[in-house]
């Protein structure tokens, strides 16, 4: 699961960077949005169980957002 763990924390990573000119809430209100709407279900749990202290800090709050 590791490999597949890396592989998610870095998508997530990706994400937020990518949508971090929108402005922190916004970025990470959309990075949850996309992860809510595009990853299979498996995914999600693992990234919403997964140490956070990888994720860049929008896609922290975005992960945040998702576990509720």
């Amino acid at each position: 699961m590791s490999g597949t763990l890396d592989n998610l924390v870095y998508m997530a990573n990706q994400i937020a960077r990518n949508l971090a000119a929108q402005g922190e809430d916004e970025a990470a209100a959309q990075t949850a949005r996309h992860i809510r709407d595009f990853w299979d279900p498996r995914m999600k749990a693992a990234i919403v169980a997964a140490d956070r202290s990888r994720l860049d800090p929008i896609a922290a709050a975005a992960v945040e957002q998702i576990a509720g």
